[in-house]
């Protein structure tokens, strides 16, 4: 078997340098959902020439932290599933428990369990030991559950300290703290006036004709409002009027928020007249037993931009045209740069066309080719606030500049992202304009390599993330800050991109032939090559030499992530170091068998393997391509072979490299490993649905690869026409 990546010639083509991929030694923990993995410092992404296929989208981040605190609220229990895991639901799901929220999130069908309090926290401390609410970077959170908590703990004489981060601490509060204080609300600065941290004290409030807040910084002082009022409307006994001083931003979200109350029993009116006045009147907040959660919207407009950018088509499930969420409405922005849109009941599809080139492109063929296929805009965003960061992106690759206005909450969110924008747009060589409240992007005539500053924001990341269709390599600093609302993204991200490549797979047990099968293939047509197993040793040998326990999943997950790796053409480097001949080594083989069966290690090497899909196409080998890693693989081999024919072949292999072997050994090792491969919890080693079975025990090598070759023509001509 050959190195991990290789690039094969036929003809005139030349070798390409695209297989070189190089990941920093350094990473960090992230949490993800309510486990612990661990991701790398900075992450590569290479360039993409085009991606296709079909995402199931995260739950609502929105929907999901007004369903968890409005349940937390009500009387009776609600089931809640697809509820976003991430962290701003997890610090949100601490912070109820905390406030004596009984919250089942061990049911095994992922749903949550949450019995409401009826709008009276039972845990609410007092002034000498007040109970520590940690929000980390979620605004969502703070906003919503202030004013629940005035509410709840009125007359209570409890006492609460909310704290964040450090850039939590610099995002104002103070037009929610204020309307809050007018009720007799006793909320003191723990620091900066006007910021968090906050102490709230639970003490009677009085009745006023109407709260007023601001709606100009945030509309999630709005929502929080309004999700407490039912409660004092109750302890008033009457109704509770909130009324909007200014202009009101991201009127959507509080349409959303005004729908899933509907869901709990709770109407809330908008009053007529030239001032905004909603209306609720005392109401129990009734649990609906159960809540599903539709799909996030905001999550939806990297990959519909990446169908506009990289044209697709992508379609996106679990939002659409009967979405209650506004950020659905970044589709409509993007069907005026230029996109081609579809709707569906639960799903959108985007894709965008070109004047028609080669179907095939080298790699080296694209390096100076940066397309500019969408028409610069002028929009108003104030709509969809958290999507427009992703029209800025898309701006790079527009004919014209792109002018994105009223935006002015992006200066109040996780960071600055006007100013963060604008200096990662700069980055990749755009020239920037912008203000208080706009910004405007010139795009360049092609992107400059960079490595993207990510601030701590997810969507930053995110948005970025998509520079990367500009025939540049482009490097996310800190990746693992995608885990605040979609620990899984640049798996899914990758796994699209990999289906807009031509992929082979080739599957099998140890010793089966694959590595030399799946490389005569590469070269007979024209393809990339990869070795997935190399990768699995590479790990393994890099676990050995810092002296790592091999039942250790943490530290081995760490390793794999973080190990300087590198391929140049047909060599393997560890940390700087060639260790083609090392990993061949039987005891390392034998490590690599034993490491695969941690379901995060796994997780961690697919990205990589993922990433060595480019044009024209990949024939990969391993023992889960055409399960795991490429689901989608236009045609997936399962090769084997008897085990005593596959430890003579491993024998003869050993022995032509120098290495001592007994063959009675090696049967009797390539039988256990059979069996632990087949057997893991994990990926175990199957044949792919569909998958073509060649038992080669008695074929010589030119029948094998005859016979996957034609395979592979018989399938493309079935489903392109083309026999490529």
């Amino acid at each position: 078997m050959g190195p991990a990546c290789r690039s094969h010639a036929s003809g005139a083509r030349e070798k390409r340098s695209s297989c070189l991929n190089r990941v920093p030694a350094a990473g960090k923990p992230v949490a993800q959902g309510l486990s612990l993995v661990i991701a790398p410092k900075t992450l590569l992404l290479s360039p993409r020439r085009g991606i296709t296929g079909e995402v199931v989208l995260p739950g609502s981040k929105s929907i999901s932290n007004r369903v968890l605190l409005l349940a937390a609220l009500a009387k009776g229990s609600t089931r809640l599933v697809r509820l976003l895991k991430s962290d701003d639901t997890e610090v949100m799901i601490q912070s109820l428990q905390r406030l004596g929220v009984a919250i089942d999130v061990s049911p095994p069908d992922g749903a949550i369990q949450v019995t409401g309090c009826n709008g009276v926290f039972s845990q609410t401390g007092s002034t000498a030991h007040p109970i520590q609410l940690f929000v980390g970077n979620s605004g969502l959170t703070i906003r919503t559950l202030l004013p629940a908590l005035v509410v709840a703990m009125a007359r209570t004489g409890g006492c609460v300290d909310i704290s964040g981060v450090a850039r939590m601490h610099e995002r104002p509060i103070q037009d929610l703290v204020d309307g809050c204080r007018a009720i007799g609300a006793k909320i003191d600065y723990l620091g900066q006036p006007g910021f968090p941290p906050l102490r709230v004290e639970g003490v009677p409030l009085r009745v006023a004709p109407a709260i007023t807040v601001r709606g100009d910084t945030s509309s999630q002082y709005l929502t929080g409002l309004l999700q407490a009022a039912p409660i004092l409307a109750r302890q008033w006994g009457q109704p509770v009027r909130v009324k909007v001083e200014g202009e009101l931003i991201s009127q959507p979200y509080v349409e959303m928020t005004r729908s899933v109350m509907a869901r709990f029993g709770v109407p809330v009116k908008r009053e007529t007249g030239a001032e905004l006045v909603y209306a609720i009147a005392p109401t129990e907040i009734i649990a609906p037993e159960e809540f599903a959660v539709e799909g996030d919207a905001s999550s939806a407009s990297y990959f519909l931009a990446a169908g506009a950018i990289g044209h697709g088509p992508v379609r996106v499930v679990g939002v659409g045209r009967d979405s209650v969420q506004g950020d659905i409405h970044f589709a409509q922005a993007l069907e005026k740069m230029g996109a081609q849109i579809q709707w569906g009941p639960d799903w959108i599809e985007s894709s965008c066309h070109e004047p028609a080139a080669d179907a095939h492109p080298m790699e080296e063929d694209l390096v100076h080719r940066m397309p500019h296929h969408l028409r610069g805009v002028d929009l108003d965003c104030n709509a969809i606030p958290d999507a427009a960061m992703t029209l800025a992106v898309c701006g790079l690759f527009a004919a014209g500049p792109t002018t994105l206005r009223n935006i002015g909450s992006w200066r109040v969110k996780e960071t600055d992202r006007i100013a963060a924008v604008a200096a990662e747009c700069e980055r990749l060589g755009a020239r920037v304009e912008s203000g208080h409240d706009w910004i405007r992007i010139h795009p360049p005539q092609a992107l400059l390599p960079a490595t993207i500053q990510t601030y701590d924001d997810h969507r930053m990341a995110m948005s970025f993330s998509l520079a990367s269709f500009g025939n540049t390599a482009i490097r996310i600093d800190d990746p693992g800050c995608v885990a605040k609302t979609f620990p899984e993204y640049f798996e899914a991200l990758s796994g699209l991109c990999a289906q807009a490549v031509p992929v082979l797979t080739i599957d099998g047990p140890t010793a089966s032939g694959k590595g030399t099968i799946a490389s005569q293939v590469a070269a007979e047509l024209g393809f990339g090559y990869l070795d997935s197993g190399a990768l699995y040793r590479i790990a393994a040998l890099a676990a050995q030499q810092e002296g790592i326990d091999l039942k250790d999943e943490r530290a081995l997950t760490s390793k794999a992530t973080t190990m300087e790796l590198e391929f140049q053409g047909q060599t393997a480097l560890l940390d700087g170091v060639s260790v083609g001949e090392a990993i061949r080594q039987e005891q390392v083989g034998l490590m690599a068998s034993q490491i695969a069966v941690f379901p995060s290690l796994r997780q961690a090497l697919m990205l990589r393997q993922r990433d060595f899909a480019r044009l024209p196409g990949l024939v990969a080998d391993g023992r889960d391509m055409g399960t795991v890693v490429f689901p989608h693989a236009r045609l997936k081999v399962f090769l084997t072979a008897t085990p005593r024919a596959r430890a003579e072949r491993r024998y003869k292999q050993l022995i032509d490299k120098g290495f001592s072997a007994n063959l009675d050994s090696l049967s009797a090792d390539l039988e256990a490993r059979d069996a632990r491969d087949a057997s893991r919890a994990v990926a175990p080693l199957k044949p792919a649905s569909g998958a073509v079975v060649i038992d080669s025990t008695d074929l010589s090598i030119n029948e094998v690869v005859q016979a996957v070759v034609n395979a592979w023509h018989q399938v493309s001509v079935k489903q392109t026409g083309r026999l490529t």
